[in-house]
């Protein structure tokens, strides 16, 4: 007779005695029993779902800082992560088996004694009172149980207490074992079972009760653990019945000495020792980051909003956060914990927690994205503010990257290098020259204090500023007038597009609006009177930095599957939007602002030019300023680095934050940098060619 065959008879032999374990009932008419039994097995065992062969058990996803050990948060619907048998303590093995299945390694999936001894217990009570599910059948059930890819009336029909379903779980677990070790079902189980507290499988709930690894559990402890899968909820001894957990720590005691696995003195004094748990409690989400690091709360929350909108982790959103909740990945982020607590630190000695006023800044590394710092000065928490403070001290909106209710900040002058970027490609060279007046009349219909009879016609911020300019100068001396000049004769349609190109998004309903129908007349936008965040600011000047290639802002260094397997989604999305020379040109300019000098020695002074020297190294940047003062905005970079800051109050726009705010965020940024560069050798901009500094041209484009 060939095994399969023998498989087939043991079924049926057993499906008689099935009825009465099965139901609570005594027993089913025999000829039922057998209808019933006859029936489910006629299908064939090619039938065993993948599911059991590859459970799809739900795994936690772990976040961790750069250094790729540092754990900011996980994410899960279950505390599992799946461990391979040789990293579960040997005893730990022992303990299962013995509380669950003593005879697990005599069987083929079903215990025909255990059937017979229930059945007999059973029927003499009248009631269920003893099981007969081996370690292999409990598997089964659990795997179908929780097979998310059923809905859940079919989930719980694959755990319904029916003779139909019991001999189809029997069937199952034959046949499994045709195909699968010992070994392969026991750490199967091990990693699918619930220990109570929200720990799933063995790896969480060493964790969770004696915050260890399940390769270093004692005799004690494994007892302990493997005593309360019979009734996780019930013998929790943290949130349930101690006593009734040390009941079942005894109970698995005894059956290991009666298995000769443990001397009885062994288990005597195991079972003598009092609790000792240890319990740990692994963080879930954005809010459970460690105390101490409140601050990564905002960096964590953006991660999750990067998650969402990447289609290599599902089709919507919810399918995409079903895959970080269940796929068990292990992502290193890109944040560094030094230069977060730097970048912290120094927004700290701008404004308080509790202050209004608020500095949100970004620190992003030019040619790959990676963001490695974000920072303001708020508590990342859901707490309710008191009345009228709407975010803060505690807000878990995105201050920094922007997205939900906030749409950004004005970042003044910061924009104008939009036109020049615009103006260089279109074939005008750095020495563009202009005869800046005080105030210039444009062509751009307006109204209000900036319009002279229905056109604007912006002023410099200084009488002082008029007079003849080229790049170099008008940029480092921020001269409005020169810039809307420059932007009527390159067009201001081209200005916003290289904004957008360089990745600022209009969040703004209305910006985005004037972007899409009005862009040919938005003339104010090269005074950057759009919002803006620090995030994508930083992102615009780090292109630069990159000699024209764009990165998408990237919160990650690489991502892991359950398998090990690397996640394209982890590789940094860059691409060249600007001809190099036009970079390098540009970047020539930003050095005036920032008290550097260009390659050309054309800087003649600027708005932050003490920050070269506090650096101590090459740098370029600009400063800006909204109307009114209302908001302040610094951005810097060197080759290696690009910083953004922007001060205004995310309640009201209107409450200026004032001028004087600037040159102490002028000093706080160049601390930061030279912080985060403090390893990190010293490098020039590579200077632009003549050509593009001092002659006109054709278009210049390489995007």
């Amino acid at each position: 007779m060939t095994r399969a065959h023998l498989h087939r008879v043991l079924t049926i032999l057993i499906a008689g005695v099935l009825a009465g374990l099965a139901l609570a009932a005594a027993a089913l008419p025999v000829a039922l029993v057998f209808g019933i039994g006859f029936s489910a097995l006629a299908a064939p065992y090619a039938e065993l779902p993948n599911t059991l062969r590859t459970p799809p058990t739900a795994q936690r996803s772990n976040l961790y800082a750069s250094d790729g050990t540092t754990l900011i948060t996980s994410f899960y619907q279950e505390d599992r992560v799946d461990v391979p048998l040789a990293e579960v303590a040997p005893v730990m093995r022992q303990a299962i088996v013995a509380a669950e299945d003593a005879r697990f390694h005599q069987h083929s999936g079903v215990d025909l004694r255990g059937v017979a001894r229930a059945f007999t217990v059973n029927q003499g009570s009248g009631e269920t009172r003893q099981g007969a599910s081996t370690l292999t059948m409990q598997y089964v059930r659990n795997v179908l149980s929780s097979d998310p890819r059923l809905s859940e009336a079919q989930r719980a029909a694959a755990t319904e207490i029916t003779t139909a379903r019991k001999i189809q779980e029997m069937r199952y677990a034959l046949a499994l074992e045709r195909e699968l070790s010992k070994d392969q079902i026991l750490a199967r189980y091990l990693n699918i079972a619930y220990f109570g507290a929200g720990a799933y499988g063995v790896a969480a709930a060493s964790k969770r009760y004696f915050s260890k690894a399940p390769a270093d559990l004692n005799l004690g402890e494994a007892a302990l653990l493997a005593g309360l899968v019979r009734s996780p909820h019930s013998d929790d001894p943290i949130n349930g019945d101690a006593d009734s957990a040390l009941r079942r720590r005894a109970y698995v005691l005894d059956r290991l000495v009666e298995a000769g696995q443990v001397p009885a003195e062994e288990a005597a004094r195991a079972a003598a020792e009092p609790l000792k748990l240890r319990p740990s409690e692994t963080p879930n989400d954005c809010t459970a980051v460690p105390e101490g690091h409140n601050d990564w709360g905002y960096f964590c929350d953006w991660f999750t909003r990067w998650w969402n909108a990447q289609p290599a982790f599902g089709a919507s959103v919810d399918e995409r956060q079903r895959t970080l909740r269940r796929g068990g990945f292990s992502i290193v982020s890109s944040l560094d914990p030094a230069v977060q607590r730097a970048a912290v630190e120094q927004v700290h000695r701008i404004y308080r927690v509790d202050d209004r006023k608020a500095m949100p800044t970004a620190v992003v590394q030019p040619g790959t994205g990676r963001v490695l710092a974000m920072a303001v000065n708020r508590n990342y928490r859901v707490e309710a503010n008191p009345p009228g403070q709407k975010n803060h001290p505690n807000t878990v909106n995105q201050l920094v990257a922007g997205g939900g209710a906030i749409e950004g900040y004005q970042a003044g002058s910061t924009f104008k290098l939009f036109a020049v970027l615009a103006a260089l490609e279109s074939g005008l060279p750095l020495r563009t020259e202009f005869d800046a007046p005080d105030r210039f009349v444009t062509r751009y219909p307006a109204s209000g204090a900036a319009s002279c009879d229905g056109y604007w016609c912006p002023e410099n911020a200084s009488r002082s500023m008029a007079g003849w300019h080229d790049m170099w100068t008008a940029f480092g001396e921020s001269v409005n007038t020169y810039f809307a000049w420059l932007t009527e004769r390159v067009g201001a349609d081209r200005v916003v597009e290289m904004a957008e190109r360089l990745g600022i998004v209009l969040r703004s309903p209305d910006d985005a609006r004037l972007a899409r129908h009005g862009a040919r007349t938005w003339g104010p936008f090269v005074l950057g009177v759009a919002t803006t965040t620090p995030l994508d600011l930083a992102g615009a000047y780090a292109t630069l930095a990159a000699e024209g290639t764009w990165c998408a802002p990237l919160p990650v260094t690489s991502i892991t599957d359950a398998a090990g397997r690397p996640v394209d989604a982890a590789k940094p999305d860059c691409r060249q939007v600007l001809d190099a020379e036009v970079a390098r040109a540009a970047a020539d300019a930003a050095r005036c602002p920032v008290g550097d000098q260009s390659m050309y020695n054309r800087c003649d002074g600027g708005t932050a030019t003490r920050l070269r020297d506090r650096l101590g190294r090459p740098v370029a940047g600009k400063t800006g300023s909204s109307e009114r003062y209302a908001t302040e905005t610094v951005v810097a970079f060197t080759p290696q680095l690009a910083v953004a800051a922007i001060a205004a109050n995310p309640d009201d726009p209107r409450d200026g934050v004032g001028r004087a705010v600037q040159g102490r965020m002028v000093d706080a940024v160049a601390e930061l940098m030279s912080f985060a560069l403090r390893d990190q050798p010293v490098r020039d901009f590579v200077p632009p060619s003549e050509a593009i500094a001092f002659e006109v041209s054709g278009e210049r484009t390489g995007n």
